[in-house]
């Protein structure tokens, strides 16, 4: 599927259906240093290269979980058309997130959304959950996977 808009009818016949993949991203250390000093989690398997390639299996820092999460924010919006007629999309929360695999500083992440509900309320907004899996370039494992509840809501600046 391409991003630009679709409508809610049609949004409505892709449920259960894969809506959108990501790019591919770099996870760097930079990222992940900006990261801890925002959430003021500096432990070392993320911020401490030598340490961590000393003291963890995973050979150098790992992203934080978090960090790979918020990411979605991105990348629902580069790979997933928007709702005819809405301003803007907001966080509704999660019903489940699980962290399945650890993001080596470096690694390349993409993540991939299925449809997995839409309701129209009566206010215009429509509630859109998604099945996400945050992959990982050549590991079997996502990093994660989570059930997205997001809400669109309606662009009020138009006379209808």
């Amino acid at each position: 599927m391409t991003t630009g808009t679709i409508s809610i009818e049609e949004a409505e016949k892709l449920v259960g259906q894969e809506v959108g993949l990501s790019n591919w991203r770099v996870v760097t250390q930079e990222m992940i240093d900006q990261f801890a000093a925002a959430t003021d989690d500096h432990q070392f398997i993320h911020t401490d290269p030598e340490r961590a390639a000393r003291e963890t299996p995973y050979g150098g820092t790992i992203a934080h979980g978090f960090l790979s999460l918020s990411l979605l924010s991105t990348m629902v919006f580069e790979a997933v058309p928007r709702l005819e007629g809405s301003a803007m999309g907001v966080n509704f929360g999660f019903e489940r997130i699980r962290f399945l695999a650890p993001v080596r500083c470096g690694a390349r992440i993409r993540a991939r959304f299925v449809l997995a509900a839409i309701k129209l309320r009566p206010s215009g907004i429509a509630e859109v959950n998604y099945d996400v899996s945050v992959e990982i370039e050549n590991s079997m494992k996502p990093a994660l996977t989570a059930h997205w509840l997001t809400l669109a809501m309606p662009d009020r600046t138009k006379d209808d």
